[in-house]
């Protein structure tokens, strides 16, 4: 293999604490444990490996690290509310009463944080 057409795609996330993570990603989130080491819990994110890695410090990232695409956001949304999760809001940004941001293509986009602070989106088509 020459390129990475055909490689499947790991994500990383970074975490201070692998517990406090694994509970986030696999008890509120409902994604499937694949193995956790302490060094890090991999969760299986519909078919998308991502490795959420232990380090000693969170560099904050001011953008989203991880997004997925959802058919019903409200519904999302409220089942994450539901769950104990708080949707952002952004300055500058209209919002509706989920936190969702309309694009200029009509898609929605709803974001999130995970317990590190890293942000995590929701986006439904037009």
């Amino acid at each position: 293999m020459t390129d990475l057409a055909d490689a499947d795609l790991v994500a990383f996330v970074a975490t201070t604490d692998t517990a406090r993570a694994r509970a986030f990603y696999e008890g509120v989130l409902g994604l499937s444990v694949l193995h956790d080491d302490g060094f890090a819990c991999v969760v299986d994110a519909h078919g998308t490996t991502v490795r959420i890695t232990a380090v000693p410090e969170r560099a904050a990232a001011m953008y989203t690290v991880l997004g997925w695409k959802v058919d019903d956001l409200d519904a999302t949304v409220g089942g994450l509310v539901a769950r104990g999760v708080s949707f952002l809001r952004f300055d500058g940004m209209e919002q509706d009463e989920r936190g969702a941001w309309t694009a200029p293509s009509g898609e929605r986009i709803a974001w999130f944080a995970d317990p590190d602070g890293n942000t995590l989106s929701l986006q439904s088509p037009a």
